[in-house]
């Protein structure tokens, strides 16, 4: 075989194979059929929009930085306040949504994402104690170590999928906006029982006694590869 020969042989294999390793890049980087999409844009200001089902709190429609959120204010501070949007499933689906926190006089904010309903699966951030929670129901299942910038948009994002024979697992990940989305998720837990069919969820208390912001919620079948 010639050394011409040989070199192109590679170029055509390299093509393929960083081809197909893009695909599979795109894939976990790309949601599945949205079922729910919402960022507020087309809601009246100090409304509550429709899909929007308050369980706890005086969630309504704010302007911020020159566009709308749903804001959850920040008294009272101590209760953990709650919200269900979109349709009712139980595995398969990832909810994502972009939340603002900020810190005040060394006291921080918590808030979170949730699936299959009010009592189901929430991904928290606990910045007063460092870490990323994964919760189902008012049990924490585990938690992992995470870097918290006060006054940033954090990105949260949970999924519910079907594993091995009667097994889900649960899984989670936040990253600050602007900074790439973690291509591993951050945490996870096995669950052996069935999740339970309920709405996606949103969560906060703002012990920060300042507003906690909520947009881009969106729930999605899970794409492939994910």
């Amino acid at each position: 075989m010639s050394v011409n020969f040989a070199k192109s042989v590679s170029r055509i294999l390299c093509v393929v194979v960083c081809g197909l390793g893009a695909g599979r890049a795109g894939a976990q980087a790309t949601d599945g059929k949205a079922l729910y999409e919402n960022n507020f844009d087309k809601a009246a200001v100090d409304s509550l929009p429709d899909d929007i089902l308050v369980m706890t709190g005086n969630f309504k429609v704010k302007e911020a930085e020159g566009r709308k959120v749903l804001e959850l204010p920040g008294a009272p501070a101590e209760d953990f306040y709650g919200a269900l949007f979109g349709p009712a499933t139980n595995s398969g689906v990832c909810v994502s949504a972009r939340i603002f926190g900020a810190g005040a006089r060394r006291r921080f904010p918590s808030f979170g994402v949730g699936l299959n309903g009010g009592s189901g699966y929430c991904l928290r951030v606990s910045p007063a104690k460092g870490v990323l929670e994964l919760y189902k129901g008012d049990e924490m299942r585990t938690n992992t170590a995470l870097a918290w910038k006060p006054g940033s948009w954090t990105m949260l994002r949970l999924q519910v999928r079907p594993a091995a024979a009667s097994s889900w697992m649960v899984e989670g990940k936040a990253w600050e906006q602007g900074t790439p989305e973690p291509e591993d998720w951050m945490i996870a837990f096995e669950e052996k029982t069935a999740p339970p069919n309920g709405k996606a969820s949103l969560w906060g208390t703002p012990y920060s006694s300042t507003p906690i912001w909520f947009t881009d919620l969106k729930v999605s079948a899970i794409a492939k590869g994910r």
